[in-house]
């Protein structure tokens, strides 16, 4: 005789639900803190604090505590409030400086940000020798920057027998005022500029084009795209994030042009080339009353904020560029 099993009662909800263990809490605090790696950690950091402490955070708060005083660093200091920044912007000097300025950095942008792309790329289909090319667009960098634009002053010397000018004689073409004249002595400081920064923006173009897929240039050969072909609308798109950064990085530097001007022709002719920076050493240092610090600090504040501002605005633009 089959004997019948007894029904089973169902499982209920607890029996049926998974098996779950409670999380461990996780320990923290400042006694695990203290008890793990912590205190290891500070004293690595202690240095790098001390460093950034002494020689960014206390130069930058002493700066703005200086733009609302009257100091020349000798005397005693007196609070002016916002005179200094009002003597800046009543400052006749102060508008032709940032027209100055803006100039040159539209020339950069017209001369120098698409020279470093187009020899990155040209260097990129080199197959031999590409060592060797990489080295020869870097030398400028490596030349000390005083060293490389006193040599360039000698070249652009305006007489028939300087070096540029007889370079031309040869191809016919007049010579040039270089430096003496208001209309070239511009172009020529950012000529010197775009020879001796473009070797560092070439070899991050070059970094970057590694990392593009051969298989898109393989793509694009196939369709019987050229080399013009394939930079438009492979290499471009793929270094859109590179190129983003690059820019604005020219646009703080150019806003921030000093050197140039300083050492070739001091802000002439008729102050042609007196750009934001130099304004702000001649406030400090070529003031014969000992120097206007004060004023010197206040705009340079005001072109941080000016920058910051721009800044923050060019990456909330550009914000999807780089992914789009």
């Amino acid at each position: 005789m089959t004997q019948i099993a007894p029904p089973t009662a169902p499982p209920t909800r607890e029996a049926a639900a998974p098996l779950v263990r409670p999380a461990r809490r996780r320990s923290g605090g400042v006694r695990a803190w203290a008890t793990g790696d912590g205190p290891h950690i500070l004293v690595f950091l202690i240095p790098l604090f001390v460093a950034f402490g002494v020689f960014s955070w206390w130069p930058i708060g002493r700066a703005v505590v200086m733009a609302f005083q009257r100091t020349n660093l000798v005397t005693a200091p007196t609070w002016v409030g916002w005179q200094n920044f009002e003597n800046v912007l009543r400052d006749p000097l102060l508008g032709v400086a940032v027209g100055n300025t803006l100039t040159f950095a539209v020339l950069a942008l017209l001369i120098g940000y698409p020279i470093p792309l187009v020899v990155a790329v040209l260097m990129s289909e080199v197959r031999r020798l590409r060592g060797l090319f990489s080295a020869l667009a870097y030398l400028p960098v490596v030349i000390p920057p005083v060293v490389a634009a006193l040599l360039w002053k000698f070249f652009y010397d305006a007489s028939p027998t300087g070096v540029f000018n007889t370079l031309l004689g040869m191809l016919g073409i007049p010579k040039q005022p270089w430096l003496q004249d208001q209309l070239t002595a511009m172009p020529s400081l950012v000529l010197f500029a775009t020879w001796s920064a473009a070797g560092g923006t070439v070899i991050i173009y070059l970094a970057a084009l590694i990392s593009v897929p051969p298989e898109l240039y393989d793509a694009a050969e196939v369709d019987g795209a050229g080399i013009w072909r394939k930079v438009w609308h492979v290499t471009l798109p793929q270094l859109r994030g590179v190129l983003l950064v690059t820019f604005i990085l020219q646009i703080i530097g150019t806003a921030q042009v000093f050197l140039e001007p300083f050492l070739f022709t001091g802000g002439g002719p008729a102050n042609s080339t007196t750009t934001i920076l130099l304004l702000i050493y001649k406030y400090a240092f070529q003031n014969s009353l000992g120097g206007d610090y004060g004023a010197a600090t206040a705009l340079s504040l005001m072109l941080a904020v000016v920058l910051a501002l721009f800044s923050l605005l060019y990456f909330r633009l550009t914000r999807g560029w780089s992914t789009s």
